[in-house]
């Protein structure tokens, strides 16, 4: 394990996300305002399998929210693929989160009454797709990807919290997004389902090269990760390349 410093005997490619000086601050212009990150900066290039880490209350969360473009930095930029985002403008935030990005968080957030198919299909539909054999066919595929093709017109109550999990994982990257944020994707499973979770996760990185980054508490998966972030108090502790362990 290094530092990671993007170094590279080429020319870098222009990164999928780059954040400078990001600041977010709670309750900005009150008496109880409260800073959370404190001008964070990073590179992340297209395909990377990342691990942030860091105790409780260091920011995680925060910070993938401001990356997620569901909420805005204080201060500071943020990039996909050398474009600027403008906070200000909530139709291009929509269709960047749209077009750039997965989310896939501890708990699913399906819709009970609905199916995993229909869970899968549920953000297109909700953009404004319709329900064609092309939609369709995909998230069928999707869901046979993750081991679900037989729970496709199963509703999530029938389902196990891993399987639930999977279904969320089909719908995260139903539109092939560059990059997948999941904010502690396995905390509310246990370590077996979690293995087979995150060995999910890894293999979408590989197969599509789609870039992945995820919060964990787990050092184990954390460790199985291309490369480690660590947050301490709102700033990067630790940035280290790493070689994953099997």
């Amino acid at each position: 394990m290094h530092a990671y410093n993007g170094a590279a005997a080429s020319p870098m490619p222009t990164p999928l996300l780059r954040l400078d000086g990001i600041r977010k601050t709670y309750g900005l212009g009150t008496a109880v305002a409260v800073e959370v990150l404190h001008g964070v900066s990073f590179r992340l290039a297209p395909g990377e399998f990342t691990a942030l880490i860091g105790p409780s209350g260091s920011g995680k969360s925060t910070l993938l929210n401001v990356i997620g473009l569901l909420e805005p930095a204080s201060s500071g930029t943020i990039a996909y693929a050398g474009q600027p985002i403008d906070y200000t403008d909530e139709a291009t935030l929509t269709r960047e989160r749209a077009k750039r990005l997965g989310f896939v968080f501890q708990f699913h957030h399906l819709l009970p009454a609905f199916t995993a198919l229909e869970n899968v299909l549920m953000p297109h539909l909700i953009g404004g797709g319709s329900f064609r054999d092309e939609a369709r066919a995909r998230a069928v595929a999707l869901l046979e990807a993750v081991g679900l093709s037989r729970a496709i017109d199963k509703k999530p109550n029938e389902l196990s919290g891993g399987m639930q999990q999977r279904v969320a994982i089909a719908r995260a990257l139903f539109h092939r997004p560059a990059l997948v944020l999941a904010d502690e994707p396995t905390g509310n499973l246990d370590t077996h389902t979690s293995d087979e979770v995150f060995a999910l996760l890894r293999r979408f990185n590989r197969e599509h090269g789609t870039a992945f980054l995820i919060v964990t508490h787990d050092p184990r998966l954390a460790r199985r990760c291309d490369r480690i972030i660590e947050l301490v108090d709102g700033q990067i502790a630790r940035d280290v390349a790493n070689t994953p362990d099997a």
